[in-house]
């Protein structure tokens, strides 16, 4: 399958061991915000796999591990125009907000409801 602004590889896990997982279905939304908006988005992370560092730390697997959601980077109008974008995307269930310090971006998911985890959800970090 292929994307007019997005490659499988943009969304591989960046641990080093070059494993993705990451859903169709869920690239296909990120081109469908990517396309309403007009703007280049950067993937800062996708996939990640269970020994990824950040994964690993955790009592179970979270979103990225499911390839249902990713970190994209952006701030200021790019993150208010990507937020309102995907706050309207019917299949966005989450939005998480990082907007202070360096490493600013918005973590957009499509994974279902389970315990300790509703959607639709949105939260800061």
């Amino acid at each position: 399958m292929t994307w007019e602004n997005f490659t499988r590889e943009e969304f591989a896990c960046k641990c080093g061991c070059g494993r993705n997982e990451i859903r169709d279905e869920f690239i296909d939304v990120m081109q469908e915000i990517r396309s309403a908006i007009g703007s280049a988005l950067i993937i800062n992370s996708g996939y990640r796999c269970p020994d990824h560092p950040i994964e690993a730390s955790k009592d179970e697997p979270g979103e990225h591990s499911e390839g249902t959601c990713a970190d994209v980077s952006c701030s200021h109008r790019l993150a208010f125009r990507l937020n309102k974008a995907a706050s309207n995307h019917p299949k966005i269930t989450v939005i998480g907000v990082q907007q202070k310090g360096g490493g600013r971006y918005l973590h957009l998911g499509i994974g279902p409801a389970k315990p300790g985890r509703p959607r639709p959800h949105l939260y800061s970090y």
